[in-house]
């Protein structure tokens, strides 16, 4: 998605698709993420850059991901299995997610960079650092991972 709107454009013709095929769960998702991507560009006063649509669609990812845990928690599996379920058809519109294996790679690149930069090892100190630039790193080869996955792997990174 390089133009701004062209997310949104893309997801009301999903949602005609999904109409016509009857597809009721999957309109129902399609139609959040088309109200989330409308109530984030009013709340802005604009439209949504790119970045700020993925944002706002990892943000519903997020929210779900922590109703599956309460869901599990609270022995409601068929919720759980609803929310699993929309998360699916969110991460269509994303930027592949980099796996485990990859992550960890790009992880200690990042780390080693800053740290030949610094001249000395890094510590657990300098996580806030090392966190910034593997973000950076991530947005630049528009590849996309969980913040709490980036987290355990720094602290990993920087303690061993």
């Amino acid at each position: 998605m390089t133009e701004a709107g062209a997310l949104e454009s893309n997801v009301n013709q999903q949602i005609v698709v999904a109409m016509k095929a009857h597809d009721g769960e999957r309109t129902t998702t399609l139609r959040l993420i088309k109200n989330a991507l409308k109530n984030k560009a009013i709340e802005k006063r604009s439209m949504l850059t790119p970045a700020e649509e993925e944002q706002a669609l990892a943000t519903m990812i997020k929210q779900r991901r922590d109703s599956i845990d309460q869901f599990t928690k609270g022995n409601r599996p068929e919720l759980a299995a609803k929310e699993a379920g929309e998360i699916v058809v969110i991460e269509e519109f994303l930027p592949k997610a980099l796996d485990d294996a990859g992550l960890a790679a790009l992880v200690s690149a990042a780390i080693d960079e800053l740290a030949s930069a610094a001249g000395r090892p890094l510590t657990p100190k300098d996580m806030g650092t090392a966190i910034k630039a593997v973000q950076a790193k991530l947005q630049a080869d528009g590849l996309r991972a969980e913040g709490r996955a980036v987290s355990e792997l720094v602290k990993k990174g920087l303690a061993g």
